[in-house]
């Protein structure tokens, strides 16, 4: 991009003058004339990416009918790469886990080749992307010594245009231990259980013991209650019975007096 190139048209061959005129697309953009069979020099600069593509240029003289063109020359744009990404789905690893790292460069002309490093040493063959996707490496991490520093480096046909990424660390993930495990879920059970022993206080407890306290207080009064075992405590029937009353005793004493020795018979 915004490159000058010089574009060189010559007919070796042709009674001069000679014009040339040069094509973009089968597009007409210059012409120039030559006294003499020298070639036709166009310069032209490369500012966008509508200006590469197929040219073409014609030769023409005087005697000539119509002209004879040139072969097809193609300008490939070529971009400068930006700064690639290093990225992985996991953050966190264990040991003996399977791990992922991609690596992309957003900007820049394909293809682009890819290489990953882990220090400064490389840990992948170079991995050339034709299409704007991410290269990606998998690693096992198997020891303490895999959880490093991480980079890839992106290249293109860009001349003097490698760039590294930026650094990428795995970190350790905590492994719970088998008592850690059984606490947590004697933790979960005894949360359950407590959930469980709420929600019953408003249905059960409550009104049964309402209704036990309801039947103790009626019966103190000379009050009992008869109900079905297939009614509900809404449906109590309470009936009264009456006190049973003692039967009446009698006692005999006979009293004696001292006088005149006399005995009498009480009824009480």
């Amino acid at each position: 991009m915004n490159q000058n190139v010089t574009l060189s048209c010559h007919s070796d061959s042709g009674s001069p003058p000679i014009r040339y005129t040069l094509f973009k697309r089968n597009q007409k953009v210059s012409t120039l004339n030559r006294p003499d069979l020298t070639p036709g020099l166009f310069n032209w600069t490369i500012n966008s990416a509508s200006d590469v593509g197929e040219y073409k240029c014609k030769a023409e003289n005087n005697i000539s009918r119509g002209g004879k063109y040139s072969n097809s020359l193609n300008f490939t744009l070529i971009e400068p790469i930006s700064k690639p990404v290093l990225s992985s789905p996991n953050s966190q690893a264990k040991k003996a886990q399977n791990v992922t790292l991609s690596c992309l460069s957003e900007n820049g002309s394909l293809p682009i080749t890819y290489i990953f490093f882990k220090g400064r040493q490389s840990i992948s063959p170079p991995v050339k992307m034709q299409k704007r996707e991410a290269a990606v490496i998998f690693l096992f991490i198997n020891s303490s010594s895999d959880f490093g520093t991480y980079k890839c480096r992106a290249e293109n046909s860009f001349r003097n245009n490698t760039k590294y990424s930026n650094s990428f660390n795995f970190t350790l993930a905590e492994e719970r231990s088998h008592s850690q495990t059984l606490i947590i879920s004697l933790a979960l059970i005894l949360l359950l259980l407590v959930i469980g022993f709420a929600l019953a206080i408003p249905f059960f407890i409550i009104p049964s013991y309402k209704a036990r306290k309801f039947k103790s207080a009626r019966s103190s009064t000379g009050l009992t209650s008869t109900m079905n075992a297939e009614e509900s405590e809404n449906y109590i029937i309470y009936t009264e019975i009456e006190p049973v009353k003692p039967e009446e005793e009698y006692v005999n004493f006979s009293v004696i007096r001292r006088e005149d020795e006399k005995g009498e018979n009480l009824k009480l």
